[in-house]
């Protein structure tokens, strides 16, 4: 049997995702563990720099008043997103199984690769234009702690981001 693959998202997974995963598995009876975090830990400033730089103003300015999100609230759509996850990887590798995971993703993550000494880890987001140049994104931070190649994709596409 090999490795298992862990898959760390902030994004339901959906078709153009499956086709991404599916060649990551190349027809191996690995095991994929997709982990949602159940607090994405998103930051006021750079959120907003985030969207300004989207030049998406209104929304940028829209959540500078927002209040914070009710953490039940989070976590059901953190499971929701877990489960159209699984559901769109299902059949692929030996299986699929997945969780929500509390105290950071990307601890989370680099917990779940060592737990299961999978050597591969996959990261998909929507682009983040500041933590992605600065190489502060979730791949970033964890290939920095595993030390194993951390693949990060943007949600819903064939890009690969720069981890």
């Amino acid at each position: 049997m090999s490795d298992p693959i862990v898959i760390l998202t902030e994004e339901p997974l959906g078709a153009d995702d499956r086709k991404n995963i599916e060649r990551l598995v190349d027809g191996t009876d690995a095991r994929l563990l997709v982990l949602v975090p159940g607090n994405t830990e998103r930051h006021l400033l750079v959120d907003f720099l985030e969207n300004l730089s989207l030049l998406e103003i209104a929304k940028a300015f829209r959540e500078l008043t927002a209040h914070a999100p009710d953490p039940k609230v989070e976590r059901a759509q953190a499971a929701e997103t877990l489960a159209a996850s699984v559901a769109a990887l299902e059949g692929l590798g030996s299986g699929v199984a997945g969780e929500v995971v509390d105290g950071g993703a990307v601890n989370g993550l680099v917990a779940k690769v060592r737990e299961t000494g999978a050597s591969q880890a996959v990261v998909i987001t929507r682009p983040h234009a500041v933590a992605d140049t600065f190489h502060t994104d979730w791949a970033n931070k964890a290939q920095d702690q595993l030390g194993i190649p951390v693949l990060h994709l943007y949600a819903g596409s064939g890009f690969i981001g720069d981890s």
